[in-house]
């Protein structure tokens, strides 16, 4: 398990973005909590594989409800990462599996996290011995 924040640093309706590694082992990842359900997943637009945020954790749409890719406009669920609109329609975000323990939240790393949608894998290769790199 990789730390990646304290579970008070992700607010009802809110997302944050964390970093984990550095280099070529480094991994962006959004948090988010909705209905008091914590979720994970990749900092990446299916799309081209940019970071969805231009401004630091700022994802979400007004009412919280989906994640806009700042240069796309595509946008997602919370709740499961689906597109619902944009270039990258009908494509998710990757899911990871985290967990909250202690009051901090946890990256459970070689874990095999699946797509929505039954699409494809992906695997976080990241050592558990890396600590996140806060953002500003």
């Amino acid at each position: 398990m990789t730390l990646l924040c304290r579970s008070d640093e992700v607010g009802e309706g809110c997302a944050r973005g964390v970093v984990i590694g550095e280099g070529a082992e480094r991994r962006d990842i959004v948090l988010v909590r909705r209905g008091g359900v914590l979720r994970a997943y990749a900092n990446s637009c299916p799309h081209e594989g940019v970071p969805l945020e231009t401004f630091p954790d700022k994802f979400l749409t007004a009412d919280g409800t989906l994640f806009v890719c700042s240069a796309h406009g595509a946008r997602f669920r919370v709740e499961d990462g689906v597109c619902v609109s944009g270039p990258c329609l009908g494509k998710s975000l990757i899911a990871l599996a985290c967990d909250e323990r202690g009051g901090d939240v946890l990256l459970q790393v070689g874990t095999v996290f699946a797509r929505s949608q039954g699409s494809s894998f992906a695997n976080v290769n990241v050592p558990a011995s890396n600590r996140p790199i806060r953002n500003a």
